[in-house]
């Protein structure tokens, strides 16, 4: 959430900001100011109108003191305390409906953030690698995992519907190796601490991270809005101290997690969904990282060289790209995409998204750090995917294939899975 004395003392900086998000998007500003000054108008009233009964209040007191009448004083009272009573109905409504649209801004994109209304504005940061070259045509991950025996989606569409996979087999080794080989790296290489989290949290989680209310069709929602299925470990991760108040000498933080995840994908209608490319439960693993606001950029560069470190050690092709200011997500002032090459799909796929959220989510979940002098602050979160999983196996089997249909497994997985190849 923004911070509100941001928005009464530069609305200009902050209108000029949220417009490179959305062309418009910088009108709310004048909606928030509005309830603002409301709000604090009728706090001024609330507060006058509780001087003035306790000054008659202390008036009574004398009189009765004295063994005379305060009966005209007492109906003044009770007549104050009625108008309290309004007065301060009005003033809870008047902050829910401040809070309500302050919970519906996006962040505001880091000043030299690339400015761009799409994803066709998404500069290329650097590339690593080159595409593998095939003396055949190469296959899609589907043929091939079909052939292999590595996941069956025809009775996971039928168990569950569309868009879920089983993965069978060697597949199933894979996916599992995949994890274990992920978290190892992360927590002895990369200095992560691991944790097993919920997969089911409380709405309020939801909203810290800035998951809801603005994705709330994408998410799955159990006792009438009041729980979800986690869309990422992000959710639980960032809320694990929400209302703490850390110390500087506990910053920064790394934690990191392997967990399911759970995406409706509502609204995806046109886009790629064959195979493993786009599904509605997937596994993950999650970094997360509390920082020192001064820090925060830096831990930034740390965390994607990390998710990149997971591509070079398989040794597959891929790319890094910073989003735009109009492709930001919702609760990130920067984000570097790293994309990795599918020889079969003939593109790049997004396997982790990299992001600091500045102190947006620290706000939203009240997370406090004490600084050097004492003073309460709220530190920076940050977020990446240390990878996802369906998009990972995606470019190992187009990558790794051979012209026998069996397919290479890059030397760090092959203690992992026991094998060196993928054979029928």
């Amino acid at each position: 959430m923004l911070e509100m004395r941001l928005i009464r003392e530069q609305p200009d900086l902050v209108r000029e900001r949220l417009n490179t998000r959305d062309p418009g998007l910088g009108k709310q500003v004048d909606a928030i100011l509005e309830l603002d000054s409301i709000r604090r108008q009728l706090e001024t009233q609330l507060q006058r109108i509780h001087a003035e009964r306790n000054k008659l209040s202390k008036e009574i007191g004398q009189l009765r003191a004295k063994k005379e009448t305060s009966i005209e004083l007492e109906t003044k009272v009770r007549e104050l305390g009625d108008d309290l009573a309004v007065l301060n109905e009005r003033v809870i409504a008047a902050d829910e409906a401040q809070r309500s649209l302050m919970l519906s801004i996006p962040n505001l994109p880091h000043a030299r953030a690339v400015k761009g209304s799409d994803a066709s504005a998404n500069p290329v940061i650097r590339v690593w690698g080159e595409k593998p070259e095939f003396d055949f045509t190469p296959r899609d991950h589907v043929s091939l995992g079909n052939e292999l025996g590595l996941f069956d989606f025809e009775r996971a569409a039928k168990i569950s519907g569309s868009g879920f996979i089983a993965y069978t087999g060697m597949g199933a080794r894979l996916q599992r190796g995949l994890i274990q080989f992920l978290l190892d790296l992360h927590t002895a290489e990369h200095g992560y601490f691991e944790i097993s989290p919920p997969y089911l949290v409380r709405r309020y989680s939801m909203v810290g991270t800035g998951a809801l209310p603005k994705f709330e069709q994408d998410a799955y929602g159990l006792d009438d809005g009041e729980a979800f299925l986690i869309p990422t470990a992000e959710v639980p991760l960032t809320n694990f101290h929400r209302e703490e108040a850390l110390s500087y000498r506990d910053l920064p933080k790394y934690y990191v997690a392997q967990t399911p995840c759970f995406r409706r994908e509502a609204g995806s209608a046109g886009k790629e969904t064959r195979g493993l490319i786009r599904v509605h439960q997937f596994d993950k693993v999650e970094l997360v990282k509390i920082t020192e606001p001064h820090q925060s950029y830096l831990e930034l560069d740390k965390m994607t060289a990390d998710a990149e470190r997971v591509l070079q050690l398989l040794g597959l092709h891929y790319r890094v790209i910073e989003l735009c200011t109009g492709d930001l997500g919702f609760s990130m002032a920067k984000t570097y995409d790293i994309e990795v090459w599918a020889p079969g799909q003939g593109s790049y796929l997004e396997v982790s998204s990299c992001s600091n959220a500045e102190d947006f989510q620290a706000r939203r979940i009240n997370l406090k750090f004490k600084d050097a002098e004492g003073k309460n602050r709220y530190p920076h979160t940050l977020n990446g995917s240390g990878t996802a999983l369906p998009r990972l196996i995606v470019a190992l089997l187009e990558s790794g294939q051979q012209k026998d249909g069996s397919i290479k497994i890059p030397e760090p997985l092959q203690n992992y899975m026991k094998a060196a190849e993928l054979r029928k």
